[in-house]
């Protein structure tokens, strides 16, 4: 598999990105990839708020750049979450998709609660 390539999996991109795993405990530690995670979204949300406090939300090509590279961050993260708890991202991300076109069959895309 190449970088360059578009066309790949979120199973591939998980054992892909699995080889840049390098944090104590590779493999039993489920703490360091959760916190990761947290970090990441946090950074993308302070990139979004200084946006729209700086530049009256419009999106620059050099700030969508930095965007981007932040949530291909919490991308890795959730990997890294995926690998730790034995569970496919492919499966999880179709599993997701499933609940939430049978929540938008049941009128209940809307609301709060896991068990819309």
């Amino acid at each position: 598999m190449t970088v360059e390539s578009t066309d790949f999996t979120f199973k591939e991109y998980q054992k892909e990105s699995r080889k840049t795993a390098i944090y104590p405990g590779v493999g039993c530690n489920l703490y360091y990839p959760a916190l990761g995670l947290c970090g990441e979204c946090g950074e993308v949300a302070e990139k979004v708020k200084k946006i729209m406090r700086d530049d009256n939300g419009k999106i620059t090509s050099d700030k969508k750049d930095k965007l981007e590279k932040e949530i291909g961050d919490v991308i890795w993260y959730i990997a890294q979450l995926c690998s730790e708890l034995k569970l496919d991202f492919g499966e999880v991300a179709r599993k997701n998709l499933a609940k939430l076109f049978d929540r938008q069959a049941r009128g209940k895309l809307g609301g709060s609660g896991d068990d819309r």
